[in-house]
C-alpha cells in the first residue's frame, strides 16, 4: 500500500513537470507575439487546462496508455521505474531548453520497465507502434491544418474564403466522429473566424493597425482552445498510469473502474504545472523556429488544437510539444520555406526520436536497480 501511495505521488509529480515543461506550447506564440504578458499567459493556459476536465469525458488516451503494457505484466515496481526514468528525462530536457515530448516519456519509461520486467512479450506492440507512427503524424497534421489557415486567412477574395471554410468545415464534421462538445466547439470557432473575416471585409475604412489588434484577440481563443487540447491529451496519460498502478495494487479491476479523484488530480496537477511556466522552452518555441505575427499564431494554436482534438477521439496519446512544433513550422512555410530555421527544427526531431528509447532504456535501468533493493 506504501509503494502505491508513493507512485501515486509520483504520478502527479510528473504531471506537475508535465505542466510546467509543456507550458511553452500553449504559451509560446501568444507570449512571442506580445498579446499577453508571460505572467498572464499562464495564468490563461492553466484555466483551460483544467477547463478540459468538462470536455474531455471518454478518457481514450487514458485507456490508450494504461494498456501499453499486458495486464498480467504491470507491476507497481514496473511502473515506478518507468515513472522515475520520465521525471528525470523530463528534467533533463526542461534544463536544457529542449521541447521534447512528455506523453512519450512516459510511455517509453512505463514500456522500457516492462521489457526489463518480463521481456518484449510484455508490451502491446500495437499501441507502441501506432504512438510511434504519430511521432510523424502529429507535426505533419499540424503543419498541414496551419498552413490551410495561413492560406485561407490571406486570401484576398472574401466570398471564395468563406465557401472554403463552409465546405472544409462540412466534411471535416461529417467525416470525423467528433463527440457534441467537440463539435460545438468547432462550429463556435469557425463561426468566430467568419464573423472576424466579415468584419475585416466589411470596415468602412481599411486598417492594418485595427487588423493586427483583431488577430491579437483571436489569439486569445485559438491559445485556450490549445490549452483545452493539450490538458485533455496530456493529463490523460497520467491517469493512465495511477489507474494501471490501481488495477496492480489490487483497488480497482480495470480502468473503466477508474475513481473520480484520479481524474480530477490529474487536471489540478497539470494546471497548477502550467503555472509554473517554462521560460527556456518557450523561447525556443516561440522565437527560434520562425518569427510569428499574431495572424501566425492564431493559425499555429488553431491547427495544433484541432489536431489534439482528433488525435484524443482516436485514443492517441501524441505530443503536444510535437503538434504546435509542426504548426509553427506550417505557419512559417507558408511565407517561404526559408523563414523556417530548418537547423532548429532538425536538432528538435532528434530529442523527439531519442525519447522513447532513452527513456526505455533509464526505465530498464532503474527496474533493475528497484530490484536490487527488494521490490519486485
Amino acid at each position: 500500500m506504501t509503494l502505491l501511495i508513493v507512485i501515486i505521488i509520483l504520478a502527479l509529480v510528473f504531471d506537475y513537470i508535465n505542466g510546467f515543461h509543456d507550458a511553452a506550447n500553449s504559451i509560446a506564440t501568444i507570449v512571442s507575439t506580445k498579446v499577453l504578458t508571460p505572467f498572464q499567459a499562464v495564468l490563461w493556459a492553466a484555466f483551460f487546462n483544467v477547463i478540459a476536465y468538462f470536455i474531455f469525458k471518454d478518457h481514450n488516451v487514458a485507456n490508450t496508455i494504461g494498456k501499453t503494457v499486458h495486464k498480467e505484466h504491470i507491476t507497481l515496481t514496473v511502473i515506478l521505474a518507468g515513472l522515475i526514468a520520465a521525471i528525470i528525462w523530463n528534467l533533463l530536457t526542461w534544463w536544457f531548453g529542449i521541447p521534447s515530448s512528455s506523453s512519450h516519456t512516459l510511455i517509453g519509461g512505463f514500456a522500457g520497465a516492462a521489457i526489463a520486467h518480463a521481456g518484449f512479450e510484455s508490451i502491446e506492440i500495437s499501441k507502441i507502434t501506432k504512438t510511434l507512427s504519430f511521432i510523424f503524424i502529429a507535426p505533419m497534421m499540424g503543419m498541414i491544418i496551419a498552413a490551410f489557415i495561413s492560406i485561407v486567412t490571406i486570401m484576398k477574395n472574401f466570398w471564395l474564403k468563406m465557401l472554403v471554410i463552409s465546405i472544409t468545415l462540412s466534411l471535416t464534421i461529417y467525416f470525423i466522429p467528433f463527440n457534441e462538445v467537440i463539435r460545438w466547439g468547432l462550429l463556435i470557432i469557425a463561426g468566430i473566424f467568419i464573423l472576424a473575416y466579415t468584419v475585416d471585409h466589411f470596415q468602412a475604412i481599411p486598417s492594418a493597425y485595427r487588423t493586427g489588434n483583431m488577430y491579437k484577440k483571436l489569439q486569445l481563443l485559438s491559445s485556450a482552445a490549445f490549452s483545452v487540447g493539450h490538458g485533455g491529451n496530456d493529463a490523460q496519460k497520467v491517469m493512465g498510469i495511477i489507474a494501471a498502478a490501481l488495477v496492480a495494487g489490487g483497488q480497482i479491476s480495470d480502468i473503466k473502474s477508474m475513481p473520480n479523484w484520479v481524474p480530477i488530480a490529474c487536471y489540478a496537477a497539470i494546471g497548477l504545472g502550467t503555472l509554473s511556466g517554462g521560460w527556456k522552452i518557450v523561447k525556443t518555441m516561440g522565437t527560434k523556429i520562425t518569427k510569428v505575427t499574431p495572424l501566425e499564431g492564431v493559425s499555429a494554436e488553431t491547427a495544433g488544437a484541432i489536431t489534439l482534438f482528433m488525435t484524443e477521439k482516436l485514443g492517441i496519446p501524441v505530443s503536444t510539444t510535437h503538434t504546435i512544433t509542426g504548426s509553427i513550422i506550417g505557419v512559417g512555410a507558408t511565407k517561404r520555406l526559408s523563414a523556417v530555421r530548418w537547423g532548429v527544427t532538425v536538432n528538435l526531431l532528434w530529442a523527439w526520436i531519442l525519447t522513447i528509447p532513452v527513456s526505455a532504456l533509464m526505465a530498464g535501468m532503474i527496474y533493475y536497480i528497484c530490484r536490487l533493493f527488494g521490490l519486485n
